[in-house]
């Protein structure tokens, strides 16, 4: 077969596009395109058109347009993503490490214009500002102000990459957050290319550096968070090779109640794939209901997939899908999508038959009001139980009255949270009393300190935002105001949000009630919450209150949102604000007063909460394609902090070893051309040994940085004062920062030191406790290598390839667990990390592993896809415990990138081996 065989045109506004036409595979009874789900239709025909007999073979090809309901053993194909998204606090640490890369290429004679981005990138900074500021008007232009000072030489490296190297475009900070500007501007749905003889026309696909890269998914782009090292390697021109997915369908009927917001749908959404495990497997909406749904409401609940565990949340396109590129200000590119989709079979009607692994039906009538925590997304609470859960999590004595939900799904027979501790504290009504701007408030268990309206989970969406507006107009007209204990902000995802609010005229009552502009970027989601007030936090940790926080977020894990915060709750943008005038958590909002007006009398959640026909009426009128024309027109010029900043473009970084932010990653210092593969591991001994869900969050922490942690004492020692640390997202362009905050969260549960938290652990053999980092040290200075063991779900959350890099540094050569998240088993293997699981029904508990063992691994040498190794460990004594571990190098690549020490050594090899190739053919005399 001849790729040529299966190429046409369509005409589009008079321009005939070539296009590789998947429906032809069909007409040529090669395969059944129909019963294909659409998200494997766009992988088959992005395999189509990259077909060259090399890289993507025929038998690739046939592999995905024959994709199977379910694989017992992993098929690879070679994906070529169609572009790279990224955001700054992932970003910085891959033009590090590009930039490393240049330096290798050259430092071994190489042309470092090698090194250089062959797929576009846009990176979005958003993940640097914090909310230092808040509830005033002048939080927005504070917070900007402060964040230059404090990034302005990760800024100025970012702005070296723009100009340095090709394909490279940064959007500047004070923009909006990376998915949301994807999702209203750089995302294309049907990408077009006129560069070349014969204009091109076809799916946008992409990767990220962000896990919540999948809130693309709700406009019908395939995209997914990946590692930074991943990334690099699709940006150097590598294939992103993938296994083919098994396909869950997700058959959505009925509607959504009145005053129902997609915050309730994903949060059950999450609630329910997260138990029923689609990790590595993509989700695919279909159904009556789907068709319901406005693209906002489905990019929040695309944005949440990785909470419900899967690759992907995808929505094919539909009438929905253009309708909202009309309403961006993108009609050219709706009537591309349209005509692109309708004629190759990727335009979703209703009418087609696709198979799915397994369908799973969701009646959307059956939603009803939710947040979740108190500590995890999948923690849904409904409206009315959430007082009694919160009761269970600082005591044991609570009304077991009936409810709605059965308490047995929420409380043990102690009273506590299944899922949280079991140990209970006595529980206690008392309060303390902080004195703020001389009026006395009172602070205790239960006490909401941190109200944000914050994440493009939902600030993109128009009807939340609007229904927040609204909520907020109808307190103020009853004189209700938010609780002073609550700090207050909103942040919304993109300035087109501030437009439409303020055109709707209800930016002055969320003002009112103290939610002012305070930033457009993640800040609250991703732990950049900024300062409590000193004599909030005083009270909070002297008397180690319980205290929440409530956002309008994606994760609450624990000491994400705030050290100082134990209880965090994911909300709608409108509860938000309901529980911000409550001030407190422990209350039932569908029987208790939220407040109580001018008059004394009370407020109810009723007397505040929108119609849907009202938020429907001001979406309509107000949120306009002017808007989103204005804002995205000047997206990459920047203020003038931005346009200020003095750069030189240059083929290679010049390295300041002075500077704390950005240092020259230790990663190619021993880097040869030659390989040498990995060998058995013997005496190792274990780091840490965990339990289950441990977090890229308790991994490789986002946050503030403890002045008496490893990190903090190096800041110190380097002549930094506690107010300029900054966070540890801020500071990944220095590995000397990274490493020692690597397993650095200050909740972290090591179960060598149990019950102790925090970034400790025991230095065997002389049971010597100290930090996680120094041990690390020392057993690498005695030449030591280190294994982590784990449960379930380990490396769930954010695609931070930190967690990666940091185990790596601290020596760690391998990691079992009884299973890995998708993303962080990647990480593991881009940087030569080996992971492991555990056999089915054991875990290092069972088999009475204790942590004080010498272990060995064999079978490492001769490593192929899945191998089962032999550890052994050893006590003391001389007595033995042995058992068998699974390989998680799930393909060929895998195995390549582990026994080159990770991915770019692996693509560094390669750049050479081809300058090589190169340089000897110019040698040949002609």
């Amino acid at each position: 077969m001849n790729p040529k065989d299966f190429i046409r045109q369509i005409k589009i506004r008079g321009i005939d596009y070539t296009v590789s036409d998947i429906t032809m595979l069909e007409e040529k009874e090669i395969a059944d395109i129909g019963r294909l789900p659409f998200s494997i239709r766009i992988l088959v025909e992005n395999l189509l058109r990259k077909l060259d007999r090399r890289i993507v073979r025929w038998e690739d090809l046939k592999n995905i347009a024959g994709w199977k309901r379910t694989y017992e053993n992993p098929v690879e194909i070679p994906y070529h993503p169609a572009r790279v998204l990224m955001q700054d606090f992932t970003g910085v640490p891959a033009v590090v490490d590009l930039a490393a890369m240049r330096d290798a290429v050259k430092d071994l004679g190489g042309d470092p214009n090698a090194i250089n981005p062959l797929v576009p990138v846009d990176l979005i900074i958003d993940h640097s500002v914090q909310i230092d500021y808040s509830g005033t008007p002048d939080a927005l232009s504070k917070n900007m102000e402060k964040e230059f000072i404090r990034n302005k030489e990760r800024y100025s490296l970012l702005k070296w990459a723009q100009q340095s190297f090709d394909n490279f475009k940064v959007v500047p900070p004070g923009s909006g957050i990376c998915h949301q500007v994807n999702l209203e501007y750089l995302g294309q749905v049907i990408i077009t290319d006129k560069s070349g003889e014969k204009p091109l026309a076809y799916p946008d696909t992409l990767v990220g550096t962000d896990s919540h890269t999948t809130m693309i998914n709700g406009l019908g782009v395939i995209g997914w968070g990946v590692g930074g090292i991943e990334a690099e390697a699709v940006m150097l021109g590598q294939p992103y090779y993938m296994s083919i997915p098994e396909v869950i369908g997700v058959k959505m009927t009925g509607s959504l109640g009145p005053g129902i917001t997609a915050t309730d749908l994903v949060l059950t959404i999450t609630e329910r794939l997260r138990k029923l495990n689609v990790v590595e497997k993509f989700v695919e909406f279909f159904g009556p209901g789907m068709e319901m749904l406005n693209v906002p409401d489905r990019a929040t609940v695309a944005n949440m997939a990785p909470e419900y565990g899967a690759t992907i949340g995808f929505f094919p396109v539909d009438k929905k899908t253009i309708e909202y590129l009309n309403m961006t200000n993108r009609e050219e590119q709706a009537e591309i999508t349209e005509r692109y989709t309708k004629a190759t079979s990727l335009f979703y009607t209703g009418k087609e038959k696709p198979e799915y692994t397994k369908v799973i039906e969701l009646d959307l009538s059956g939603v009803t009001p939710s947040i979740a925590g108190p500590a995890k997304p999948q923690e849904r609470l409904c409206l009315d139980v959430v007082k009694k859960s919160f009761a269970g999590i600082i005591g044991c004595e609570y009304d077991a009255d009936d409810d709605l939900i059965p308490m047995s799904q929420f409380f043990d027979e102690s009273g506590c949270q299944t899922i949280r501790s079991k140990t209970c504290k006595p529980v206690s009504t008392q309060t303390y009393t902080v004195n703020l701007d001389e009026k006395p408030v009172n602070i205790g268990d239960g006490s909401i300190v941190i109200a944000a309206i914050t994440s493009c989970t939902n600030t993109s969406n128009p009807y939340a935002m609007m229904g927040a507006g609204l909520l907020a107009k109808k307190a103020f007209e009853k004189g209700v105001k938010a609780n002073p204990a609550v700090k207050t902000s909103l942040a919304p995802g993109s300035r087109v949000v501030a437009d439409y609010l303020i055109d709707a005229n209800l930016m002055p009552y969320l003002e009112a009630l103290g939610f002012h502009v305070a930033g457009f970027g993640c800040t609250t989601c991703i732990g950049n919450s900024g300062p409590l007030n000193p004599e909030i936090e005083k009270v909070i940790v002297e008397n180690d209150l319980t205290v929440a926080a409530v956002l309008s977020g994606n994760r609450n894990f624990e000491a994400r949102i705030h050290q100082s915060i134990k209880a965090n709750y994911l909300a709608s943008p409108m509860l938000v604000i309901a529980f911000a005038l409550a001030g407190r958590i422990d209350i039932d909002l569908t029987k208790e007063p939220v407040s109580f007006d001018k008059k004394g009398e009370p407020v109810y959640l009723y007397d505040l909460w929108p119609s849907s026909e009202d938020i429907e009426i001001l979406v309509k009128n107000h949120v306009k394609p002017k808007f989103y024309k204005k804002e995205y027109a000047k997206i990459f010029d920047g203020d003038p902090l931005w346009q200020h900043l003095d750069i030189t473009k240059s083929t290679t970084f010049a390295w300041d070893t002075r500077s704390k932010y950005i240092r020259k990653p230790p990663y190619f210092d021993n880097f040869t051309p030659g390989l040498k593969s990995p060998s058995d591991l013997k005496n190792g001994r274990a780091l840490l040994m965990l339990a289950d869900t441990v977090t890229t969050d308790h991994i490789s922490p986002a946050g503030a940085i403890p002045e008496d942690y490893p990190a903090g004492r190096y800041l110190i020692n380097q002549g930094v004062d506690k107010e300029n640390f900054n966070s540890y997202g801020s500071r990944r362009g220095n590995h000397e920062i990274m490493i020692r905050g690597t397993f650095g969260n200050i909740r972290i549960k090591n179960k060598l030191v149990s019950p102790k938290e925090g970034s400790f652990t025991i230095k065997f053999p002389g049971r010597d406790e100290m930090y996680i980092y120094d041990a690390a040290m020392s057993y690498m200075d005695q030449g030591i290598a280190l294994i982590v063991m784990g449960g379930k779900e380990y490396g769930t959350g954010s695609s931070r390839d930190w967690a990666a890099k940091g185990t790596d540094l601290l020596g760690i050569k391998a990691v079992i667990v009884q299973s890995l998240e998708r993303i962080h088993r990647s990480n593991l293997v881009g940087m030569g990390v080996l992971p492991l699981v555990f056999k089915e029904n054991e875990s290092w508990e069972s088999l009475g592993l204790e942590g004080s063992e010498s272990f060995f691994i064999t079978g490492i040498e001769d490593m192929e896809p899945r191998k089962v190794l032999h550890v052994k460990a050893v006590k003391k004594g001389g007595g033995e415990i042995v058992f068998e571990a699974t390989a998680r190098l799930d393909t060929g690549v895998d195995v390549d990138y582990f026994e080159n020490g990770g991915i770019l050594p692996y693509v560094l090899r390669k750049v050479m081996s081809a300058t090589d190739t190169i340089a000897r053919k110019e040698e040949v005399p002609k």
